[in-house]
């Protein structure tokens, strides 16, 4: 059995959704970011998943929760318009040390660039002790698309997806060190913080 020189990683992915976390419908939010990190990432992975309802005082505790068990990442989907029940920033501030605008920022740039509605969208990332806490999308493909960023027919990326930045904040805030496939999402990192595993 070949060993992984990668570090291992554990990663809070929570599903906000009043309807999937009653079961009126089956939440495609989970699977959606479990099978892009185990695409993205080469690091051995231990998902801690959450499907919850849009409470704000539940989502609060579950992010600490998560933070508090370890994982280095922590990625929301659902919860983020502008709808009554969307509370999903508000709970990720209130409980964030540090609040990362540009993740939000770049979010919204990479969604307008298929559709004007993106503009409603409110994710947010912030940094509370060593996790970084990111809200993304809803569905599946713009989970994808935020995270790739865009490409051309040819694969040179037109867009950078805001994961190519996940990495190096995870090391300056003292988590793992995350090594990403390139032909998924390709991390940058300045030369003096690339470790080499040949």
């Amino acid at each position: 059995m070949s060993h992984n020189p990668y570090d291992p990683v554990k990663v809070g992915i929570v599903s906000i959704s009043d309807r999937a976390s009653s079961g009126v419908y089956v939440d495609k939010g989970l699977p959606a970011l479990q099978d892009w990190l185990c695409r993205a990432l080469k690091n051995p992975l231990q998902f801690e998943p959450r499907l919850i309802a849009d409470e704000e005082a539940t989502i609060c505790s579950t992010l600490v929760e998560l933070v508090e068990a370890g994982c280095a990442l922590v990625l929301t989907t659902g919860g983020t318009g502008p709808a009554l029940r969307d509370v999903t920033p508000e709970a990720t501030l209130a409980i964030a040390d540090k609040v990362m605008p540009g993740f939000g920022e770049q979010m919204r740039q990479i969604s307008l660039k298929f559709v004007p509605t993106a503009i409603l969208s409110r994710q947010v990332a912030v940094i509370r002790g060593h996790t970084l806490i990111i809200n993304l999308p809803g569905q599946p493909k713009a989970i994808a698309e935020t995270l790739e960023g865009l490409k051309d027919a040819d694969g040179h990326q037109l867009v950078d997806g805001i994961f190519a930045a996940v990495p190096y904040c995870i090391d300056l805030i003292g988590g793992p060190y995350l090594e990403s496939d390139a032909d998924v999402v390709k991390a940058f990192r300045p030369k003096t913080a690339i470790r080499s595993f040949s």
